[in-house]
């Protein structure tokens, strides 16, 4: 599957179960929702009620069924945090969204772990330089947190800021990758 993110017919889909589970880690326990085997959402577990409130805006009610390590999504989280920087790249993901939201987390997808770029450096590899707070904007709408690196986006300067999951986790997260950004 390729690692464009798109919805692949996914709303539509309604014979497979919406799948989760939660993998403990070191930034606290993150949640995994997976369809048709396609992470749809990946998010931190205080955060469910606006993971919740994402997926109903986007498929409407829902029900999670839990089930151990849905797509293999779980491991891949726990090599991750390992140390295993790469391990959640390739995975197939689906992130709704409009178009513009699509292309900046596609655009995530190209920042190397290890690396960060500015919101306003993310708006120029998108040819559109003026569009630095919609870049912000859409970053914090990011359904699947880790994966779709939002947490390697910082302010002009280089300076930490803007993270859903806060910036304690963000910086840890940098760290983790090796990038060291005091606040």
């Amino acid at each position: 599957m390729s690692t464009a993110l798109a919805d692949s017919n996914l709303v539509g889909s309604f014979e497979a179960a919406f799948e989760t589970d939660s993998v403990p880690t070191p930034v606290g326990d993150v949640i995994v929702v997976v369809k048709s085997g396609v992470l749809i959402a990946l998010d931190f577990e205080e955060y469910r009620d606006r993971m919740m409130k994402l997926l109903d805006k986007r498929f409407g009610s829902i029900e999670l069924v839990s089930v151990e390590n849905p797509a293999g999504v779980c491991d891949r989280v726990k090599q991750y945090f390992t140390g295993k920087l790469r391990a959640l790249e390739s995975m197939p993901m689906a992130t709704g969204g409009t178009d513009f939201q699509r292309q900046v987390w596609q655009g995530l997808r190209g920042i190397a772990p290890g690396t960060v770029m500015t919101y306003g450096e993310l708006a120029q590899a998108m040819d559109n330089p003026k569009a630095v707070r919609a870049v912000g904007l859409a970053n914090s709408l990011n359904p699947i947190a880790i994966a779709l690196p939002c947490h390697r986006v910082v302010g002009a300067g280089g300076k930490l800021t803007g993270y859903a999951g806060g910036l304690e986790r963000k910086q840890w997260l940098l760290s983790h990758e090796g990038v060291e950004i005091g606040q």
